[in-house]
């Protein structure tokens, strides 16, 4: 699937325990250059943990 225009899609992994739990979103790369960071939910562990972008 190809991003359109400055958007691209991206990788959100847990910080706590990496692997466990992913999330995919868009963000435009041209006015957001730095790293996504974000509190989303993993099922594994149960509770709310912060996500950071992936390369």
């Amino acid at each position: 699937m190809a991003a359109k225009g400055n958007r691209e899609i991206i990788i959100l992994d847990c910080t706590e325990k990496p692997g466990s739990s992913r999330y995919t979103t868009r963000k435009n790369v041209r006015t957001h250059p730095e790293r996504l960071e974000m509190k989303k939910y993993n099922a594994t562990l149960r509770k709310h943990t912060v996500h950071k972008e992936k390369k």
